[in-house]
């Protein structure tokens, strides 16, 4: 149908709307490399300012890593820009199966298989995988991502209350009598809360109700648990949990790519029957390249992501020294709790002119009336530039009524 001038009045007003009540989200332009000193032009045609960021999944810092950059360059060198395919056609190389096997070893699980992004991968595998003899227990606050995944599939569904153990088991006593196959679904690291999904209590309840357990480990790969395996690792549960899916957009690399890793059919089957895997276009050789390069480095050393641990404890206890109500943690996702998404808004923008890069979070991103700001620390941020941030959070939150 023609776009009529009754839907642009009805959006334009939705928009205004959106625009009056806080929630509207505005996006400022980035003139550097991602890294924890960049510079921003914000609002438009505004004199560009160099600032911290705090607000990036660069975890570990690797976005801009010298040795990922030249990797990177070398892929596109040896292998050129694009496949140009899709991967059963003509768009897998050597290096994709490489990283698949390395990306395997690296979750500890059988196989592995890489997609344009861990949207996709979320997208393509319940479908794939689960049928209406089959049921789906969700923890409440899985990624929208996964919402997405599960909608496609037949599955019978339920929904416990986040991170909690008796309505799981509850949800569980009710699906297992009538479902073929049982899977629970959850993030391992909810990612505007920054809390850890209980793993360990998961996996007690998967055994004794016989289910399958599927996580999504996007904002724990690389630097949660002993050797930055992830929150499976963390609880000491490699071994339970069935089903990963992750990214390497945020701590291994910050450029693009998905991975689902787990038992060799669950693959083979993605890899003849996943939609988002068929039909879009394989990884580009320099993320491949660049991927295997922070893997390596993942592997050689813990220094960054026991940097990036020290530098979470640090901001954390000296936020809540100032005052401001934060979500208890031990990630280096800090969220600093407002209520109000006007006032969010407000107190970000004012941080930018601080030289403190984040952002206001509010609904549909977070539940209305838990407006916040999400602090995400990288293993490149040294004591001074977090010193810098609880200055200017601190200078900010007392002109706006935040702390006292």
């Amino acid at each position: 149908m023609a776009y009529t001038k009754k839907m642009q009045d009805q959006l334009a007003g939705t928009l205004l709307e959106t625009r009056e009540a806080g929630l509207y989200k505005d996006e400022r332009w980035i003139l550097s490399e991602q890294d924890v000193e960049i510079e921003v032009e914000y609002p438009r045609g505004a004199k560009p300012q160099k600032v911290l960021n705090f607000c990036a999944n660069n975890y570990l810092g690797y976005s801009s890593h010298p040795e990922v950059i030249a990797a990177a360059h070398k892929g596109l060198d040896e292998r050129g820009f694009g496949m140009s395919s899709v991967r059963f056609i003509c768009g897998t190389q050597d290096v994709h199966t490489e990283l698949e096997e390395k990306m395997a070893a690296f979750l500890g699980k059988e196989s592995a298989i890489l997609l344009a992004s861990c949207f996709d991968a979320n997208a393509a595998i319940f479908e794939v995988l689960f049928g209406p003899e089959d049921a789906l227990v969700c923890d409440r606050l899985i990624h929208a991502s996964l919402i997405d995944g599960i909608r496609l599939c037949k599955a019978q569904k339920a929904i416990y209350a986040n991170a909690d153990m008796s309505d799981l088991r509850e949800k569980l006593a009710e699906l297992r009598p009538k479902a073929r196959n049982l899977a629970i679904v959850t993030d391992s690291v909810f990612s505007m809360d920054g809390i850890m999904a209980p793993l360990d209590r998961i996996a007690e309840l998967a055994d004794e109700f016989d289910a399958m357990i599927i996580t999504d480990e996007c904002h724990s790969s690389g630097f949660l648990g002993k050797t930055g395996r992830g929150v499976h690792e963390h609880y000491n549960v490699m071994d339970r949990v069935d089903v990963i899916t992750t990214t390497l957009g945020k701590g291994l690399g910050g450029a693009a790519g998905g991975i689902i890793a787990g038992p060799r059919e669950v693959i083979e089957m993605l890899r003849n029957r996943g939609r988002p895997y068929l039909f879009s276009n394989a990884v580009p050789p320099t993320i491949v390249y660049g991927a295997l390069k922070v893997i390596e480095l993942l592997t050689a050393s813990t220094d960054r992501r026991d940097q990036l641990e020290a530098n979470a404890k640090s901001f954390r206890s000296q936020m809540e020294a100032a005052g401001f109500d934060l979500v208890p943690g031990e990630t280096p996702i800090v969220p600093v709790m407002l209520g109000d998404a006007k006032l969010a808004s407000k107190m970000a923008t004012d941080l930018l002119a601080e030289g403190i890069y984040v952002i206001g979070f509010s609904f549909p991103v977070v539940p209305k009336g838990q407006a916040r700001i999400r602090v995400q620390l990288s293993a490149a941020h040294t004591e001074e530039h977090i010193a810098k941030a609880v200055k200017a959070f601190t200078v900010v939150g007392r002109k706006l009524g935040v702390i006292s």
